[in-house]
């Protein structure tokens, strides 16, 4: 019962690589996909509550990573549901998409359970390397995705590097990879220059994938080049797992001063940064992408107070992100009808044509600018009472002024979908085609009800990740 999961995800990956040898011309590969994504959120909740252990304690099945698996499953159902297909992947290419989405989740589910350096270093290699194959496979109308391929491959081996790096240096020093050993021997080594550099090495890793600052450089245009799919896989999936990650791994150096402080000046610096730079963009998946940057900062926020309720906020918060950034995408999807990019442009008079996205986007946009009553509000609240319980004033006074500039750009995306104006109908653009399929209106109906219903109701939920973390 505790692997049922894991062994579905294994399965599902496997029927996805044979319908690769299938027609690909047919619309079999994304049914199947999403029969199976569906399947996914089943099993993962049929396994929540197990225990078990594999690998000589390697790989631990808990509550607190089946939280996670839950959250990976649901978001995975999500991105397979977006519209009536893949529209900026190839036809030919859509059932190698699928299959490498696949892996990628399947690499996400090992990397929350992994209580182990080597195993959470070969399942965090194979999402990543799944992804790196998703984002050049956008359609060959455009121009960008090869460059943001290369892009991709480039930062992250880097980032990889270091982090494997920086775990033959922890190795080294503390002569044991298990978290449980780490976790009672490595505080007092972060505490040595040496230990705290082979620690702040351990973790680029994963700090790249939360698009942490410095590790953020490869963001925007990764998001500007991939299909739109891509991006809303990258920008919500593997977030989840670093997070789990980060969590099992802080309480290494969570207790140093030296580390403590540097997580500290990460998370100013990410919130800082992302929401200035959002502010002058124009293109919305850039902007998101910066936006994700800043979101980062208030993750890190709730991890780096090393207590329950800083840990169970940032779940709450990663879970919240998940659903307010793809409710974003699916808009920036159901307007781009042939899989181009979407500016601020293209949102103008869309409370007309299509008042559930433009709903959508209103509600997805409110909650990840922290206002009432989404869980973008509840997830800041949560970290940031933490923060300032820990001690950490200043951090939490800088996220309070981040917030209020973060509203600034957020609403633009509002204003727009609510003009009077018109947009543009040029030949090729976005909204040329309207309305939109019933498929699209009830997902949008479905993003909206649950990111109001988690920020209306959190106690549940807050009180499971409290336990899970326990």
């Amino acid at each position: 019962m505790a692997f049922t999961h894991e062994i579905y995800m294994s399965l599902a990956a496997l029927v996805l690589f044979c319908t690769t040898l299938t027609d690909a011309k047919s619309g079999t590969p994304r049914l199947i996909a999403l029969a199976l994504a569906t399947g996914a959120i089943i099993s993962s909740l049929i396994a929540f509550g197990a225990h078990g252990d594999l690998f000589n304690g390697s790989y631990r099945v808990d509550t607190f990573s089946q939280s996670f698996k839950v959250l990976i499953a649901i978001g995975f159902f999500l991105v397979v549901a977006f519209g009536e297909g893949l529209r900026g992947i190839e036809r030919e290419n859509v059932a190698d998409y699928f299959f490498f989405l696949s892996l990628s989740v399947l690499g996400l589910t090992f990397l929350v359970s992994g209580v182990e350096l080597l195993t959470i270093y070969i399942a965090l290699e194979l999402s990543s390397y799944s992804l790196y194959i998703m984002v050049p496979l956008r359609s060959n109308r455009f121009d960008r995705q090869v460059e943001a391929g290369i892009k991709y491959v480039l930062f992250g081996a880097v980032a990889s590097g270091i982090s494997l790096f920086g775990m033959s240096y922890v190795f080294g020093l503390a002569h044991t990879t298990k978290l449980d050993a780490l976790l009672e021997i490595y505080p007092a080594i972060a505490a040595t220059p040496m230990g705290l550099i082979a620690l702040a090495m351990m973790f680029a890793g994963f700090f790249f994938k939360l698009a942490v600052f410095p590790f953020h450089l490869w963001t925007p245009d990764i998001y500007e080049g991939a299909a739109n799919e891509t991006s809303g896989v990258i920008a919500t999936l593997p977030k989840i797992g670093a997070v789990a990650v980060l969590i099992r791994l802080s309480g290494m150096g969570v207790d140093s001063g030296n580390f403590a402080g540097l997580m500290v000046l990460l998370a100013i610096f990410s919130m800082t940064y992302g929401n200035l730079a959002a502010l002058v963009q124009t293109d919305i998946k850039r902007l998101l992408a910066f936006s994700s940057i800043s979101h980062a900062g208030y993750m890190l926020a709730g991890i780096l107070t090393g207590t329950i309720n800083g840990y169970a906020g940032a779940i709450y918060y990663v879970g919240g992100y998940l659903l307010m950034n793809l409710a974003l995408f699916h808009v920036i999807y159901s307007l781009s009808r042939d899989g181009s990019n979407v500016s601020l442009d293209d949102l103008k008079g869309l409370h007309r044509k299509a008042p559930i996205l433009a709903l959508t986007l209103a509600v997805g946009a409110f909650g990840l600018a922290g206002i009432p009553p989404t869980a973008g509000f509840a997830g800041k609240f949560f970290v940031l009472t933490a923060a300032f319980d820990a001690g950490y004033m200043w951090l939490v006074i800088i996220a309070a002024l981040n917030t209020a500039i973060a509203a600034f750009y957020y609403l633009k995306l509002v204003r727009a979908a609510y003009s009077l104006e018109e947009a543009p109908v040029a030949e090729g653009a976005p909204l040329a085609t309207l309305p939109f399929s019933v498929t699209g209106k009830v997902l949008g109906v479905i993003f909206t009800v649950f990111i109001l219903a988690v920020g209306i109701f959190p106690d549940a939920l807050l009180d499971l990740f409290r336990a899970a973390v326990h």
